[in-house]
């Protein structure tokens, strides 16, 4: 079952949060296990506040992923870069369809 994490943070910092987030992609490319998807979104009423989509193939990807120590690195980074502390949703996704 696909698994998706939702991280709801907020930052007056937010170029610096996507090099970080493009300085992990490169660091992941080609790994197994680790996100299939990710879906950035930014707070139309609040826009410091975004909300990130992380999509995995299964909950236990979406473990493996966060207990390696290079995302940890990168989560201790983000978060330096926040306003408020981030906050995590897990989610098990019941349905996914694509409308066009």
């Amino acid at each position: 079952m696909k698994f998706v994490q939702i991280v709801d943070f907020e930052t007056e910092r937010i170029d610096e949060m996507q090099k970080l987030a493009e300085e992990a992609d490169k660091r992941m490319a080609g790994r197994s296990g680790g996100p299939t998807h990710r879906l950035v979104l930014q707070d139309r009423n609040q826009p410091n506040r975004y909300l990130v989509v992380i999509e995995f193939d299964s909950y236990e990807d979406a473990m493996r992923n966060s207990n390696d120590p290079e995302t940890t690195k990168m989560a201790e980074h983000m978060a330096a870069l926040c306003t408020r502390p981030p906050s995590f949703t897990d989610c098990d996704v019941r349905e996914m369809t694509e409308l066009k």
